[in-house]
């Protein structure tokens, strides 16, 4: 069965996998207090409890490799919660907590955008090198795509799951044509159909932040790397092209609901959100898509974290966890209903080796020019941190923040 649980239904919701009552983190005094680390940081007597917060929309795809380490070493893990939360409200959750010594997430499951401030703001373990010991192995088998937005994260997290290529853009041709493939073309499409486009805001949004962070790269700007001193003729194609939008979405998923009802007729979109949410039927089957002429693509991964002042014996079974996760046979579920097509992180990971209803997916909702599209140009890695967070500020208060819907 197609899982629905994508960042749009989400609500904040608990699972507890087994019967047994779940008890929040016990109080921390001291979250500077270093546990051990290396082979010195030993697994715990008896099996422990994690909570698990999910502010991505990529449960979907690591609950099964979650469960499946519970089933396979119930002397570790007893039991798991499983929460939604919002990228834009989970740091300054994670920082009342750490300060009130209750820390209540033991795993932060998040995108790039909740990643950099949670890193800026000091809130999660350092895990590399100081625990190379437990996941090194794992890492070293990383695509080269997902190796680069390891990086980013600085030590601070693993990557779980990888792809995600955008900037697209995704209409339905009964009711577009011809879609534009040039900046200049949407920005003319657009004038002439006034409301008929909009982006989710970018700091709650894969597709969103591709579609900016891609312009500067197409409209030759003199230092894509550089938001705010470096996108001069980007900030200025937003401007312009938001005269037309009356309002920007919270988040991806209005935004196809948009595209299905149709109240909008061209929005962004890449190549996992595509796939997906045809698959689960939120946007019609015959939703196509087109990339921008000589475009630049945005890769896009999920990272799982451990919020700091953790007691060591939950530390070890996250740990040892997150080592499951990253491999083969856990990363073929990564594949899942296409929501970070490809998916795997790792290297070797054939579509051949995921479930059938993954091969199922790919096979009917997947689009045969993929292969060679996301081939045909460059892709980099997003922004890193603080440029990231700088990008968003700017936009929200020059670009879209007051109108929001």
């Amino acid at each position: 069965m197609l899982s629905k649980n994508r960042k749009f239904f989400a609500v904040l919701t608990s699972v507890t996998l087994v019967a047994t009552i779940v008890v929040a983190s016990p109080a921390v005094a001291n979250f500077k207090q270093a546990n051990p680390i290396g082979a010195a940081l030993k697994m715990p007597s008896s099996p422990v409890t994690l909570n698990l917060v999910d502010v991505a929309g990529d449960l979907q795809v690591v609950q099964p490799m979650v469960e499946s380490y519970m089933r396979r070493f119930p002397k570790r893990l007893a039991s798991v919660n499983f929460e939604t939360g919002d990228a834009t409200e989970i740091a300054a959750k994670l920082k009342a907590q750490q300060a009130a010594g209750k820390l209540q997430i033991d795993l932060l499951l998040t995108g790039n955008d909740a990643l950099a401030p949670s890193i800026e703001q000091g809130l999660l373990t350092k895990l590399f090198p100081d625990y190379n010991y437990q996941l090194g192995a794992s890492v070293s088998r990383y695509l080269p795509g997902a190796k680069l937005m390891w990086q980013q994260a600085e030590g601070y997290a693993i990557v779980d799951d990888f792809g995600n290529y955008g900037p697209l853009l995704e209409y339905l041709p009964k009711s577009v044509a011809k879609p534009p493939t040039t900046p200049a073309a949407l920005l003319e499409w657009v004038k002439a159909n006034p409301d008929g486009f909009t982006y989710g805001r970018p700091s709650n949004s894969g597709p969103g932040r591709a579609f900016v962070q891609g312009l500067p790269y197409i409209l030759g700007d003199k230092d894509p790397q550089d938001p705010i001193n470096g996108w001069d003729k980007t900030w200025a194609y937003l401007k312009d092209l938001g005269k037309y939008i009356p309002y920007y979405t919270t988040g991806t998923g209005k935004s196809m609901r948009e595209l299905a009802a149709g109240t909008k007729k061209i929005v962004p979109s890449s190549a996992g959100w595509d796939v997906n949410v045809r698959a689960i039927g939120t946007v019609p089957k015959e939703a196509k898509v087109v990339a921008f002429e000589n475009t630049t693509w945005m890769m896009d991964a999920t990272y799982l974290a451990i919020p700091k002042g953790e007691t060591a014996d939950k530390l070890a079974v996250a740990l040892d966890l997150m080592k499951w996760i990253l491999t083969p046979s856990q990363q073929a579920y990564a594949y899942d209903d296409g929501y970070m097509y490809p998916g795997p992180a790792i290297s070797g990971i054939l579509p051949a080796m995921a479930p059938a209803s993954s091969r199922k997916v790919i096979a009917v909702y997947g689009r045969p020019e993929y292969p060679a599209l996301l081939a045909k140009f460059p892709a980099l890695p997003q922004l890193p941190g603080k440029k990231l967070g700088a990008m968003f500020e700017k936009w929200d208060k020059e670009i879209g923040g007051a109108k929001l819907k």
